[in-house]
């Protein structure tokens, strides 16, 4: 019988393991259509949010200072675009010190985003060719700012 105890004890934490870790997949953010968003972005302003779709014109930005004249290098701007909208996606651009960071992603690649919703009429700022720009009360622009950016393999 004292055999049993350690297979009993591996399998709790095992079981354990289990319905601790479970719920963190159940809880994994689904991506949201991008129409969505769009409908209704205040719903979704400076929620981070994961969505999905094609990169298409994928532009580096010229460096760009921030309102306490600290450059920032590396910006890039895309449009993502999925099966219900196309959206504009903005990654900022690494503060403080001069480097060269080419776009992560190419024209055309499927790719996952995790990002901040810039709903307009809300203040605050966008990402723009023109570098970082208050967002002005007549502007209708909603803009999503990646924190992560992966590859979708198929």
């Amino acid at each position: 019988m004292r055999s049993d105890r350690p297979f009993l004890h591996q399998l709790r934490a095992v079981t354990l393991l289990a319905v601790i870790g479970f719920p963190a997949i159940i809880l994994a953010e689904e991506p949201i259509p991008i129409q969505q968003i769009l409908e209704e972005p205040r719903i979704y302003h400076l929620r981070q949010v994961t969505l999905q779709g094609t990169a298409r014109d994928v532009q580096p930005l010229d460096p760009y200072k921030l309102p306490n004249d600290t450059p920032c290098y590396g910006a890039y701007l895309f449009k993502l675009e999925d099966d219900t909208g196309v959206m504009s996606v903005a990654v900022l651009g690494l503060c403080g010190r001069p480097l060269i960071r080419d776009p992560e992603i190419e024209d055309g690649q499927r790719v996952e985003v995790s990002a901040t919703i810039q709903a307009p009429s809300h203040g605050g700022y966008y990402l723009s060719f023109q570098g970082l720009k208050v967002v002005t009360e007549q502007e209708d622009f909603v803009q999503a700012v990646a924190t992560r950016i992966l590859p979708i393999l198929e």
